[in-house]
């Protein structure tokens, strides 16, 4: 499986995004996807999983309330709103995927998109 994630860009504090993750080379149905951010200086984080057969969702208390994680299997898709940005999220925003169990830890994860930067202006 490869992934690429896009929707990235510039916004005002806020405003709204939605980053996409698309898998190919293989069916996405059967992964856990999450979604990690990295600023500059900074060490990568989580944001977000979600679970295969779009199972509830968990978040970072940092985004819980203003991000939502959404998948769409026929399309091989994983969406990310992003709602009320601030700019503390402002970051390099990366999607992966496993198999197996759920994890907030970007070690445990093997596959990752290129990462799509989000910049939030105050």
């Amino acid at each position: 499986v490869q992934l690429q994630a896009s929707g990235g860009g510039l916004v005002q504090a806020g405003g709204s995004l939605r980053l996409s993750c698309v898998a190919s080379g293989r069916t996405f149905g059967s992964y856990f996807v999450g979604w990690f951010r990295q600023a500059p200086g900074k060490v990568r984080e989580f944001v977000g999983v979600i679970p295969p057969r779009n199972n509830r969702a968990a978040y970072a208390d940092s985004v819980k309330g203003r991000f939502t994680i959404s998948r769409d299997d026929a399309e091989n898709t994983v969406y990310l709103q992003m709602n009320s940005l601030k700019p503390e999220d402002t970051a390099v925003y990366y999607c992966a995927a496993r198999k197996g169990h759920t994890s907030t830890l970007y070690g445990d994860y093997g596959l990752w998109g290129q990462g799509t930067q989000v910049t939030v202006s105050s």
